[in-house]
């Protein structure tokens, strides 16, 4: 197993229903470790930059209009397999196709709209890391409760 750190945003919908706790405290129960976090508005041009692979499909340009559209949650998760697992609690995008227990199956019923973005492989949690965290505001502490954790 390796250690990761990956990206992990709570969409704008997560504000508003006032669920921020519930879906942190899920990944805190898995073992992960939030190593930076911070409440943002995702500027346009930030929001086009991280979603540029999908810039010529047809909801590229819904979807940078909802993650523009109000605060997030952005944040820097770390632990073992950091990104499968983070996955795994989000869930499958289309929440019509997540699993109940998963962030995505429990709060989700529109695949743009769907709560939460985790990155997808180690290239894209790094580049996705170092779109919205600088190196500085990363910080690697030891968690006195790892051994219990992995």
């Amino acid at each position: 197993m390796a250690y990761q750190k990956t990206l992990c945003i709570l969409k704008p919908g997560v504000l508003q229903r006032r669920i921020v706790g519930e879906l942190i405290s899920r990944i805190e129960r898995k073992g992960l470790k939030i190593q930076a976090m911070k409440m943002m508005q995702i500027p346009r041009a930030l929001g086009e930059e991280h979603y540029a692979e999908h810039k010529d499909k047809p909801f590229y340009e819904s979807l940078v209009g909802y993650m523009t559209s109000a605060p997030v949650i952005a944040m820097v998760v770390g632990g073992e397999e950091a990104i499968p697992f983070l996955r795994t609690i989000a869930g499958k995008t289309k929440p019509a196709e997540a699993a109940p227990g998963t962030i995505r199956g429990d709060f989700a019923l529109i695949t743009q709209n769907n709560i939460i973005h985790a990155a997808d492989s180690p290239e894209s949690a790094a580049r996705e890391v170092a779109l919205f965290f600088d190196e500085a505001e990363i910080l690697d502490y030891e968690d006195p409760n790892a051994d219990w954790i992995s």
